[in-house]
């Protein structure tokens, strides 16, 4: 039997109970324990952590650990309070995740084109009346990161016949989008984004990113999804860009503070979608048959998979 793995996990009871499961059936020939399951003597033997929100002093507990798996794709908690010079981080790179993301890009998309929101407050109202159609190929969908998730997104919007743009910070070619990059690349792009979708990782470059110039560079009447993390869009600057009526709508999965406290604005604004942080669940199944993938590897070549560069935040 190798060396013991543990999971250490801040999550409800049942997402932790399977998230177990499933890695243990995933790799039937690894001892994979919860942290508080493991003696001293197999806490000093551990060399692989797959961490969910982690209690940093849980980890620190671990004395030999070469590297630590992430179960979510979002890295910025751990790389924060994890010390910098610790052992590596890798992130969940999961295609079934970015088909997840891809998908709920695509749904609430739909849902702007199709003046949905309108539609929702006539209802309220009792108001019969049939907007205008305006067709995929006459918008513009601007994607704030072309990682993993961005590049999916984009090939999923491009099918369903949406003119698709694309923003990273350093220069990318993906087929069929308009790349842009850079400061001077960003404000172009969301001026000429009917929607602006925003997959961006949270690091310290992008915390802030949309702020109140940017929001107001923003086509007129454009709208806002925002599937990244919360605190990438300042949310006083966004709340007025809506209230003056610059920006039509926005999708809200991510907050600054989660969940959404019962006094938030955005829970009544009438321009506003709230969702609880729903659009790209991580799968426990797939997520396991990932990280068995990058155990397998490690335990043959002793290499750790490519990590997190904390530098970057991602």
């Amino acid at each position: 039997m190798s060396d013991p793995i543990a999971l250490i996990t801040n999550i409800r009871a049942d997402y932790e109970a399977s998230y177990l499961s499933a890695l243990s059936s995933a790799m039937p020939g690894e001892s994979i324990s919860l942290f508080r399951d493991l003696t001293r003597e197999q806490r000093a033997r551990v060399r692989i952590a797959i961490v969910a929100n982690p209690n940093p002093a849980d980890v620190a507990a671990l004395p030999n650990l070469i590297w630590v798996q992430s179960l979510w794709a979002g890295v910025e908690q751990l790389v924060a309070s994890l010390p910098a010079d610790g052992p590596p981080i890798v992130r969940m790179i999961d295609p079934e995740m970015s088909r997840t993301m891809a998908e709920a890009v695509l749904a609430w998309t739909y849902y702007l084109q199709r003046d949905m929101p309108a539609y929702i407050r006539q209802q309220r109202e009792h108001v019969w009346d049939q907007l205008a159609y305006r067709k995929p190929s006459v918008l513009t969908v601007g994607i704030l990161g072309l990682g993993s998730l961005g590049a999916a997104a984009a090939l999923r919007l491009i099918d369903a016949g949406f003119n698709v743009a694309g923003w990273s910070r350093s220069a990318k070619t993906l087929p069929n989008v308009r790349a842009f990059s850079g400061a001077d690349g960003l404000i172009e792009m969301l001026g000429s984004s009917d929607i602006v979708v925003c997959l961006v990782p949270l690091t310290p470059e992008t915390r802030g990113l949309l702020n109140a110039e940017r929001l107001h560079a923003m086509k007129p009447r454009a709208a806002l999804i925002n599937f990244a993390r919360g605190p990438v869009v300042v949310e006083e600057d966004l709340l007025a860009a809506l209230d003056d009526g610059h920006l039509s709508h926005a999708v809200l999965d991510v907050f600054d503070t989660e969940p959404l406290p019962p006094d938030s604005r955005f829970w009544h604004h009438p321009c506003v979608s709230v969702l609880p942080h729903i659009s790209a669940p991580t799968d426990f199944n797939t997520a396991a048959e990932v990280i068995a993938e990058n155990i397998a590897e490690f335990r043959l070549t002793g290499k750790v998979p490519g990590s997190v560069d904390t530098a970057r935040g991602y």
